[in-house]
């Protein structure tokens, strides 16, 4: 419960001013939650990448333009990759953890000629504090707090987009093939993929010494995928 006055006051100003609701104190709106569908670069942006998010209980995506280092900082979490030193969002986990404070949910609460909005809840001693940010941010923070991540159900209307589904699988060609027996295959398969997984591998560290965390991701997508083909 937020007890200053002034607080309340600025609180209900926002309500009449974005049709929020408040009641017994609380600030109560309409809201989806989302999840994280991926990363994809976005040329159209100068380098940007866009951050997509899927709506858990429905079939709307809403995609949104990022910077480069706050897609790093979002990729390396999601891939478990530890820097050799703190991040900003890292820092910014350690600052609320070492004030007794919890990241309750992040929120895109709005969307202004283009830009998205969004703010962190946290709660310390009962008492929720609202923290304007960038969505990025408020996304890199909230997952290193597996908290979870909420757009209005304003703004997705407005920028949501509705899945395409999936594509039909295209008839396959003809060609011709020179076949071998099951264990010449299986035999070359296996020293093949070992070979690449210890490239990877040594790449993945050289590149983590290097601090070039958007290389590091996509190596340890590679490694992910190609242990799961082999069921490691």
């Amino acid at each position: 419960m937020v007890q200053d006055r002034a607080v309340n006051d600025w609180l209900a100003g926002l309500v009449m001013h974005s049709k929020y609701e408040l009641k017994t104190g609380v600030l109560r709106l309409e809201k989806v939650q989302v999840e994280i569908l991926g990363l994809s670069t976005s040329p159209s942006s100068g380098g940007a990448y866009a951050l997509i998010l899927n709506e858990i209980n429905g079939t709307r995506r809403l995609p949104i333009i990022i910077g480069t280092y706050e897609a790093q900082a979002i990729a390396l979490e999601l891939e478990h990759i530890k820097p050799p030193r703190p991040m900003t969002h890292d820092l910014v986990k350690h600052i609320i953890q070492s004030f007794d404070g919890s990241l309750n949910e992040v929120q895109i609460n709005d969307l202004r000629d283009g830009t998205f909005f969004a703010r962190i809840l946290i709660q310390k001693n009962g008492e929720i504090i609202s923290v304007d940010s960038r969505p990025s941010d408020a996304i890199a923070v909230a997952i290193r707090f597996e908290a979870p991540i909420f757009v209005t159900a304003e703004v997705l209307r407005e920028a949501g987009v509705d899945a395409e589904p999936s594509a039909a699988p295209a008839a396959p060609t003809k060609r011709t093939v020179i076949k071998s027996t099951p264990a010449e295959k299986a035999v070359r398969k296996t020293e093949s993929d070992k070979t690449r997984l210890d490239l990877l591998e040594k790449n993945l560290n050289e590149a983590v010494s290097a601090e070039d965390y958007e290389l590091a991701a996509r190596l340890r997508d590679e490694i992910e995928k190609l242990r799961g083909q082999r069921g490691d």
